[in-house]
């Protein structure tokens, strides 16, 4: 019996049949990436063989529709056995489910058979955009001094499996929001509570108009939750820096504890950008001491440090480095030997320092240059700045990054860059995280660093969010505002192909400020028991002149990787690639935060 003939890319349909034999199938769709314009490609993959002399086209459309878009046939195609094959499909819609057949024909044939997976009748199928987002809360306020409804600017801190974020809730336009909201998970991001702080603002039984800047940390000596945050005064100006705290692993929280009040000793007289960080690790020689960071706006940035030992309850004097420098947006981070690094930018942000304490916080030694910083100014009104997000291995190496246009020939747009330090002192060249090509026309920017702090040095696990523009040259009304994700298994040398999240958000959905429409001026990752979960602000369209901001979370990390291994809602999906090194210097610009 003579051999049977074979068509490009036609599964077991044809056999059925008792027609020529075939052989092929469609295999998924990857490489589904944004464009600048906003609309997606993707590539469609097959697998088939030909016998003698075959044609070929993909045809794809969007789930529902009738019509078919079909690829350019390849003609002349030779003998083949189980070979791989793929065309590209443009045009693409944003947050769309398509699915796509595989159509052939030996040349002998009048007519193309179209195939998918499993026959003639089935189609393989793709989204385009995101992953579904978890909306974790909702601004609940209606005071007609704060924008509604909005919620900006969240922190995470993870100790297990139980995550707390922290994030402003009713923005105002010139400082501040109507209070802090908090969201945890105790089964690491698979379900949340959410709640308010109480007895800081007035719309919460306090005493204060405005509340900014939240962070949160864990002490694990004594068991309790805390979330910092910076009371403000009607004119925005920072009156104190507070910690609230939680006994019973963040599902509710106490009346605040003053860290530090403007204008008392050594606090300074207009307070700005506070963070948080405890010493958790039990070998520590200060085991349970925690640490905030804060600035006086009021005397050029100046740097101040307080320390508590006793979980929060009370909190030592404020100190400041041993040259009196001035900086903003401080993360301090602590080793396991109980030095307490701090990464924080100079006060108008031309540079990133750093400063540290061997002694618990007893004091504090002079603040150093890092690197100069080369920031490109981001468009579409939106509210940014190069603040450093700092993160710590098991090992106790620092990782540090911000956005950056070093890079970039002409400063046409920022790249989130990267440098280390094992001991606050001295630090590796700035790498760039590559998630698009230094050509393309990508902007990043926000980013949100963590650390899985069960690992180190090569093997460290690394995880960022941060938002980003396909087009950096793109207007108010035309800018497209996305929420990426990407990951390191190797201490940062190489990083996973970067994941859209969230997005396309339009600047008019975003709250106001007089710096800017806002999203926050940071964003926050954070691993629970090896598993990545960012929290961040996105948005819809305002309704009846209400806007739709909110905090949100989404698979990232192994849960998201999954997905976009079926071509379920992903970004560009290239092979992960190595950071490249430059230190370049910097441009200037200025900005203070609230």
């Amino acid at each position: 019996m003579p051999a049977r003939p074979r068509l490009l890319v036609l599964p077991a349909l044809a056999a059925a049949l008792l027609l020529v034999a075939c052989s092929g199938r469609t295999t998924g769709a990857s490489n589904v990436a944004q464009q600048t314009d906003g609309s997606y490609t993707a590539r469609l993959n097959a697998r088939g063989s030909c016998d003698q002399s075959c044609s070929a086209f993909m045809r794809w459309r969007r789930v529902g529709a009738s019509a078919w878009t079909n690829g350019a046939t390849v003609n002349g195609i030779p003998h083949v056995d189980d070979a791989p094959w793929y065309q590209d499909a443009s045009g693409l819609a944003q947050r769309a489910q398509y699915e796509y057949q595989v159509c052939g024909k030996e040349d002998s044939w009048s007519d193309f058979v179209c195939l998918g997976p499993n026959g003639v009748n089935s189609t393989e199928k793709f989204t385009t955009g995101v992953p579904t987002l978890t909306r974790l809360s909702s601004d609940p306020y209606t005071n007609t001094t704060s924008q509604h409804a909005t919620e900006v600017e969240p922190d995470t801190f993870a100790a297990g499996s139980t995550i707390v974020s922290a994030f402003q809730v009713g923005r105002f336009f010139d400082g501040g929001s109507s209070n802090i909201g908090w969201a945890r998970s105790a089964d690491g991001g698979g379900t949340w509570t959410n709640g308010f702080l109480p007895g800081i603002t007035t719309v919460a039984g306090g005493s204060f108009a405005r509340v900014s800047d939240p962070s949160v940390a864990y002490d694990a000596a004594h068991g309790v939750w805390l979330i910092n945050s910076l009371p403000l005064a009607s004119a925005g100006a920072g009156s104190a820096v507070v910690v609230s705290r939680s006994t019973n692993g963040g599902a509710s929280w106490g009346n605040p504890v003053t860290v530090a009040q403007a204008g008392g000793g050594n606090a300074g007289t207009n307070l700005d950008k506070n963070w948080i960080v405890c010493d958790n690790i039990a070998t520590s020689p200060f085991y349970g001491h925690c640490y905030v960071e804060w600035d006086d706006n009021g005397n050029g940035n100046r740097i101040k440090m307080s320390t508590s030992t006793d979980g929060g309850l009370t909190w030592g004097p404020a100190r400041e480095t041993a040259n009196a420098a001035n900086g903003l947006g401080g993360q301090p981070v602590v080793q396991p030997n109980g030095t307490v690094v701090v990464p924080i930018d100079n006060a108008n942000e031309t540079a990133v320092l750093s400063f540290r304490s061997t002694n618990g916080g007893a004091s504090w030694g002079s603040a150093t240059t890092v690197t100069s910083i080369a920031s490109h100014g981001v468009a579409g009104n939106l509210r940014t700045s190069p603040l450093p997000s700092a993160e710590i291995d098991a090992a106790g190496k620092v990782y540090l990054v911000w956005q950056d246009c070093r890079f970039r020939s002409g400063c046409t747009a920022n790249d989130i860059v990267m440098t280390t330090s094992t001991d606050g002192l001295s630090w590796s060249p700035v790498v760039r995280v590559p998630l698009h090509a230094t050509g393309s026309s990508f902007d990043h920017f926000i980013p949100g660093l963590a650390v899985d702090r069960s690992t180190s040095g090569a093997g460290a696990h690394l995880a960022m969010a941060y938002y980003y523009y396909p087009n950096a040259s793109c207007t108010t009304a035309t800018c497209q505002l996305d929420v990426g994700f990407t990951s390191s298994t190797d201490g940062g040398k190489t990083w996973t192909s970067p994941l859209q999240v969230a997005g396309p958000l339009s600047s008019s959905w975003l709250a106001s400020t007089n710096q800017g429409v806002m999203v926050g001026d940071y964003i926050s990752t954070s691993f629970a028991s090896g598993s990545a979960r960012s929290v961040f602000a996105s948005a819809t369209a305002p309704s009846g002149g209400v806007f739709a901001e909110a905090m949100y979370t989404a698979p990232t990390g192994a849960a998201a990787r999954a997905l976009a291994a079926t071509g379920a809602t992903r970004s560009a999906r290239r092979p992960a690639v190595k950071s490249t090194s430059s230190d370049r210097p910097a441009a200037k610009r200025a900005l203070t935060h609230r």
